[in-house]
């Protein structure tokens, strides 16, 4: 296991998968994706075990995919297409997944946020979309969103980079409990003990079942969504954009 990604069994149950990179606000680089991703695959090998938490160590949960590696254009396609698998895993486990978000879920971590089936907010957390800002396309994190957000509330958030407090998150049905810092990990524990009740194969066909249900499965979005990811990815402006942020001035757009 990556010293980026921490993986404790909480009980027979549940499982605790802690991202950490707290000095780089946890972002996402391609080793602790691929991590993420192959840490949730065999949780689901693992005799009894029922539910994943995800968390992130330090202040915030998650600040997004690492610029400084998405800058280099060796790197774009195996980055673009980890996330889709991670995001890909996540939907599709039979355990429930609980996020517990504190502090930041942007960009690609508001996917991880949207990935899970339950979601704990501290009430200090912030998703936030700057793709855009950044001659990005939030396109992966999108088809997660969209099958959460209506369409205006999901056009704001995406083509005006904002931010949205716990508060708005939690009326929009992005988060299902806002709770005091303190309280984040004991009221994600409860939920998961929650869970732990129902019947494993009734859930795991649940969640097949509400994939089905949407206009096309998610991997099927995910693919298309990846081609704009990609475009976006490896343009003039993205490289503007994310050079920018890294030099921590405004873009030029031209």
């Amino acid at each position: 296991m990556t010293p980026f990604l921490l993986a404790t069994p909480l009980d027979a149950q549940t499982q605790v998968l802690t991202l950490n990179r707290p000095t780089k606000r946890n972002a996402l680089c391609i080793e602790l994706i691929e991590s993420l991703r192959d840490a949730v695959l065999a949780a689901e090998k693992e005799p009894g075990r029922r539910a994943l938490i995800l968390r992130g160590e330090g202040p915030v949960f998650c600040a997004g995919l690492d610029l400084r590696e998405a800058a280099d254009p060796a790197l774009s396609d195996r980055s673009a297409h980890a996330l889709a698998e991670l995001y890909q895993a996540i939907c599709a486990s039979p355990l429930v997944t609980i996020a517990a978000a504190q502090g930041g879920a942007i960009g690609g971590g508001a996917g991880l946020v949207a990935a899970c089936d339950l979601v704990v907010a501290s009430e200090d957390l912030r998703i936030g979309f700057p793709e855009v800002r950044r001659g990005l396309v939030a396109a992966l994190v999108t088809c997660l969103f969209q099958r959460q957000l209506g369409g205006r509330a999901l056009r704001e958030a995406i083509l005006l980079g904002q931010n949205i407090d716990a508060p708005r998150a939690l009326e929009l049905g992005l988060v299902n409990r806002v709770t005091p810092e303190s309280q984040l990990m004991p009221t994600a524990v409860a939920l998961a003990r929650e869970a732990c009740a129902g019947a494993p194969g009734a859930i795991a066909r649940t969640k097949r079942l509400l994939d089905d249900l949407a206009a096309r499965p998610l991997a099927q979005d995910l693919k298309l969504a990846l081609e704009y990811h990609l475009a976006a990815r490896n343009s003039a402006e993205a490289a503007e954009g994310v050079a920018a942020f890294n030099q921590k001035r405004e873009p030029r757009w031209g």
